[in-house]
């Protein structure tokens, strides 16, 4: 008899096999009982009926409790009713471990009730299907920058300077020096970007901002190529096709996901349809002040969740906001050529809500103007002298940016927070389990 998982049930209908689960919910019907059940591939329903299997084991199958683990042995049946597909009928079933009082109740729980048993939670259908999203993400960033050319190159996490600015940076002690977790891995990558042409580099990073929004983490992923003799406008392409990437990879691998997040394909198809549109940050303002929402808004700011969110909605698709003022961007980024008071740049703002999931700009080659914004950000240049050294030896135009990972399964996912997108987030007040 073949030991299969439940995701490769298809493959075995009408054939008798076994699998091992764990219960996630049960009910009974007289004499039949039905059983959910999960293995960690999929989630499908038992069905025992006690003319079939006798009264002792019938009587054990009624009294699991939840989240008992076991073996059932039983046939495959097609299932149209269910979102998976398929169900099996069991002929026998052998217990492997107990589950007492398991304290996650098909009842409704608090948000803290749930983060405080986040490693439990993590059983459920929904952050089930969350996290196999997010491992497609994952696996289809790999694919994408593979076929484009470029390669891995792995940032430090400990770092001596900030690219952008020390407030938001969880200082520690390098033995006897000031050390900071990482906040990007973007200057290493521009080091990168200057040895191999195109590299990219996918790793945690730390922002100790005291934000509470259902868009912040304080430990994320960060996804973030850098590609050398590469302007702006080559640099957004590659963006818009990345995005485009990751969404079609959901929707090719990820159908049974997204229908237990209930989440429309037809909307995600939308976002595979390129190029996104562009708009100045000008043009943003006068969008903004026009639509009467926005009218005490002055140029120069930064912009919020609300503004963002009007943007995107505005063309129902990730548009792409360019050359923000040069006050409200970090030092790195390079100078208009027509005007002093915005810099190359682009931010991508996802639809339905999600705002900014892409941050980049073309990358400043002139030394001395490196030098003078490093001042006035305070910043110390003893600090910079190596990401200097770029710029002295064979500097060249390069463009790079960084994606969020979690804020991009939030927006490709459609959940409410941020929180659901990490197998276990690190908020403001949340360092458990």
């Amino acid at each position: 008899m073949k030991t299969i998982n439940i995701i490769e049930a298809k493959k075995y209908v009408d054939q008798q096999v076994r699998i091992g689960v764990w219960l996630t919910n049960k009910r009974s019907s007289g004499k039949i009982a039905f059983l959910q059940l999960r293995d960690g591939t999929a989630y499908f329903q038992g069905v025992i009926v006690k003319s079939e299997v006798g009264e002792e084991m019938f009587h054990e199958a009624k009294e699991l409790r939840l989240e008992e683990s076991f073996y059932v042995t039983g046939t495959i049946h097609e299932d149209s009713r269910s979102h998976f597909g398929y169900e099996i009928e069991i002929s026998n079933l052998e217990k492997v471990g107990e589950s007492e009082d398991y304290p996650i109740t098909p009842k409704e729980h608090g948000v803290d009730f749930l983060m405080d048993h986040r490693h439990l939670w993590l059983r459920s259908k929904k952050q089930f299907a969350i996290m196999k999203i997010r491992n497609e993400m994952i696996r289809a960033t790999y694919e994408f920058f593979n076929r484009e050319g470029f390669i891995k190159i792995d940032a430090p996490i400990l770092t001596g300077s900030a690219p952008e600015g020390t407030t938001e940076l969880f200082h520690t002690k390098y033995f006897d020096r000031d050390a900071y977790l990482s906040q990007s891995g973007q200057l290493y990558e521009e080091a990168g970007a200057m040895a191999f042409n195109k590299v990219f580099s996918f790793g945690p990073t730390f922002r100790a901002e005291k934000s509470k929004t259902r868009r912040h983490l304080i430990e994320f992923w960060m996804i973030e190529p850098e590609m050398a003799f590469m302007h702006q406008e080559e640099s957004l392409e590659v963006q818009e096709k990345y995005v485009a990437f990751l969404v079609q990879g959901v929707l090719d691998n990820c159908q049974y996901e997204l229908k237990l997040l209930d989440r429309d394909p037809q909307v995600l198809e939308r976002y595979t349809k390129l190029p996104y549109p562009r708009i100045s940050y000008d043009e943003a303002i006068q969008m903004l002040q026009a639509s009467g929402q926005f009218s005490g808004l002055k140029w120069g700011v930064d912009f919020g969740s609300p503004e963002e969110t009007y943007l995107a909605e505005h063309f129902k698709l990730p548009v792409f906001v360019l050359n923000y003022p040069k006050a409200i961007k970090p030092f790195y980024m390079k100078p208009h050529p027509t005007r002093d008071d915005v810099v190359i740049c682009a931010d991508l703002l996802a639809p339905e809500g999600y705002g900014e999931i892409i941050g980049g700009s073309e990358r400043a080659t002139d030394t001395n103007y490196l030098i003078e914004q490093i001042k006035k950000a305070g910043l110390k240049q003893a600090d910079y002298e190596w990401y200097l050294d770029l710029r002295r030896y064979g500097s060249v135009p390069h463009s790079g940016f960084g994606l969020g990972l979690e804020r991009a399964i939030t927006w490709i996912t459609g959940q409410e927070h941020i929180r659901e997108s990490i197998p276990f987030p690190r908020l403001l007040n949340r360092i458990y389990p």
